[in-house]
């Protein structure tokens, strides 16, 4: 816009002494029109007076968002978020590398030395070869806001796949690079979303999933993508369809070629079920076999050498197995367990003719080794604990790479020989004014409402005096089988850096525990998630773990739900509320873009059990007048088509009309960014240090 439109009510607009001679203020909100849009649904009287806001890209909702931003930026400049602003700049100048791969003699990996908007996608042509740029994002835009999605090397090392984001959106632009001369080819792929580009195994062009295009990118829904293949040097209308569905438009589609054969497997799932169906089509020329008829379980592909292929699934094993699926010359199928069920278990690869298991053991990695006949060969002797990850590779890799942290202790990148299992430190990430032995981090449990005993990583600086005015970042998501795992970040250590304990609640709803810590925590059960998270909360301040005046609940997504949720269900509970980037209409939420996709862990709005369950914790229909709730930061961004942000917005309005006190509702907007993937580095500083020094000048005062 060329004239922007500037909020200048006065904040301090009623000035009121109380007791103990403070100044309360009462926050002057941007008017907000009203709908009188009411609906009975399922008996319900169902009142949506900001739906309105839905219609997110129209100039009256983007209006009333250049108002709202206007008021926040009021409430965010402050002495501690200059500070965090300036330390963070400090702390991100460090080297950072991503856990490399290998395709023949060439090893790839992504690199940022924290002065790039951007990651940089690097190659080494050999083992001793100096490393070199192949890739560089930042060369997309000016300011970074364009960004390299997924990367796919072929089987022959020759040529590079990627996809293009622009401004967060999750749909993908593909594109075909030639590794050896760093040319983009004439090829060119729109319209794809939620997808990888699967090389076929001679290196002659790969497979990817798109949908129609939409009248609306950032709005419609999508549904019913297709499964194509693209040779190289064809333009996208000679692509040849290899699946679809239209009588299940909710399915979706991934393709797998393995190391050796000519069989492929599909995998077909169903929104974000973790559930799956596997067809095989067993010669090129074939169709493809219905092999996991029905929704029961999860399959994996892991890979496969000749007649043999392996599979990591949950088939009458909640916490994960192996198997394999022999097919004999006359074509017949048997299943066979190759590693039975034990603890949860978080990954599995097979790499170097070894299948390599990463199990989780309340939240902490442990890493065994087995043959392919799921003989037991090595545990993998590290001195440490916390989340490794790694051990990516094809089947007669002798080298892979894999990468250990936790909350307090930044990535460090290994090698490991796949003959001797022998590993050796290959990279080390590096923090400025960062000293791990200055930081500690403690495992420890506390039980929910119903007596669940949750984990809960607590972390903090060594020799801070905590009691019940320190600081304290509450963080969880619970949901959608993702288990929340010790990690090193930025944002984290800023928090720890500012004088704050770090609290990290493994919620049900995760897959921490396997699936049924996930079932605990969805559909029916997803009040459990709250009520771990209250509980987390209340554990906390009996252990004088700070207090209900110093405690700041944070949480991105689902986690933006679970952080509005309990925010309502318990306003006494926190000083400061960030839900970002939240599903906080849940009777609508199926409504936009992806978000049909989220019924197998939310429920289905249109079937009443659902709905009544739905309703009896939705965020924006839980707001109730008469109560004073936190001070609350709401943040998202317009170009997120994911959680679209009317979920935000509807929440904000009703939040800010029916806010009984003077705690500010306050709605935070990015223009150039989406869900989250792909943020510039500039727009990740601006944002933790928005909230977090919001959050420190309300817990310390300004």
């Amino acid at each position: 816009m060329h004239i922007f439109i500037r909020f200048y009510i006065f904040l301090f607009f009623i000035f009121i002494l109380n007791a103990c001679g403070e100044v309360v203020t009462k926050v002057e909100y941007p008017k907000t029109k009203k709908q009188n849009i009411v609906e009975d649904i399922f008996d319900q009287k169902i009142e949506d007076p900001y739906r309105w806001l839905e219609e997110f890209t129209s100039k009256e909702s983007k209006d009333w968002v250049e108002k709202q931003n206007a008021l926040t930026n009021e409430y965010l400049t402050n002495p501690y978020q200059k500070r965090i602003k300036k330390e963070l700049e400090a702390i991100w100048i460090s080297d950072q590398i991503s856990v490399p791969y290998k395709k023949g003699d060439k090893t790839f990996y992504f690199f940022n030395d924290g002065k790039k908007q951007q990651s940089i996608f690097m190659m080494k042509g050999c083992d001793d070869c100096e490393p070199e740029v192949l890739l560089d994002p930042n060369e997309f835009s000016k300011d970074g806001t364009i960004s390299l999605g997924n990367v796919s090397v072929s089987p022959n090392g020759k040529k590079l796949a990627y996809s293009i984001s622009d401004g967060g959106s999750d749909w993908r632009t593909w594109k075909v690079m030639d590794i050896e001369t760093k040319e983009d080819q004439i090829d060119a792929i729109e319209w794809s979303k939620f997808s990888y580009a699967t090389w076929e195994s001679d290196s002659t062009g790969f497979y990817y999933q798109k949908y129609e295009e939409p009248d609306e990118a950032l709005v419609d829904v999508n549904r019913s993508p297709e499964l194509y293949f693209h040779k190289l040097s064809d333009s996208q209308n000679k692509d040849v369809l290899i699946y679809s569905d239209n009588k299940n438009p909710d399915w979706s589609w991934s393709i797998s070629v393995p190391d050796e054969g000519d069989y492929r497997v599909l995998s077909i799932g169903e929104g974000t079920d973790e559930r799956n169906l596997i067809y095989i089509k067993f010669n090129k020329d074939g169709d493809f076999v219905p092999v996991i008829k029905e929704l029961k379980a999860t399959y994996y592909f892991l890979g496969g050498i000749k007649n043999t292929l392996w599979f990591y699934t949950t088939l009458d094993a909640p916490k994960g197995k192996v198997i394999s699926l022999n097919i004999n010359d006359a074509g017949q199928l048997s299943w066979k367990d190759v590693i039975k069920e034990s603890n949860p278990i978080s990954t599995v690869s097979i790499v170097g003719k070894k299948i390599i298991v990463n199990y989780l053991k309340d939240t902490l990695t442990k890493i065994k080794f087995f043959d392919l006949d799921g003989n037991h060969l090595s545990d993998l002797n590290f001195p440490d604990e916390g989340s490794i990850n790694g051990f990516y590779g094809k089947m007669n890799d002798d080298t892979a790479y894999f990468e250990f942290t936790n909350y307090v202790t930044p990535e460090e990148v290994f090698e490991i020989n796949l003959d001797t299992l022998k590993y050796k430190s290959y990279w080390k990430s590096s923090v400025p004014d960062f000293n791990v032995d200055d930081y500690s981090s403690e495992l420890r449990f506390y039980p929910s409402l119903d007596g669940t005993q949750i984990p809960i990583h607590i972390s903090s600086k060594k020799g801070l005096t905590i009691n019940k005015d320190t600081p304290v970042l509450l963080y969880g998501y619970g949901g959608f089988n993702i288990s929340i795992l010790p990690n090193f970040s930025k944002t984290f250590y800023m928090w720890l850096k500012s004088g704050g304990v770090l609290a990290v609640a493994n919620l049900r709803g995760g897959s921490e525990y396997g699936d049924a810590w996930h079932e605990a925590g969805m559909l029916l059960n997803k009040q459990n998630v709250f009520d771990d998270f209250s509980s987390a909360a209340k554990y906390l301040h009996e252990q004088e773990i700070g207090s209900s005046d110093t405690t700041v609940s944070l949480g991105r997504s689902n986690g933006g739900l679970l952080v509005a949720a309990t925010m309502l269900q318990n306003p006494n509970l926190f000083k400061v509320a960030i839900p970002q980037v939240g599903v906080l209409d849940m009777l609508r939420f199926h409504k936009f873009t992806i978000g049909w996709a989220w019924t197998s862990d939310y429920g289905e709005p249109d079937e009443r059990e659902d709905f009544m369950n739905l309703l009896s914790y939705s965020p924006y229909h839980n707001i109730q007048k008469d109560v004073c709730y936190p001070t609350t930061l709401i943040t998202t961004s317009s170009r997120d088509d994911r959680v679209v942000p009317s979920h935000s917005y509807k929440f904000a309005a009703k939040l800010q009309e029916n806010q009984s006190c003077n705690n500010p509702i306050l709605l935070r907007v990015e223009s150039r960014a989406g869900h989250g993937a792909g943020t510039s580095k500039d727009k990740q500083i601006d944002e933790i240090a928005d909230i977090f020094g919001y959050a420190l000048s309300v817990i310390k005062g300004n």
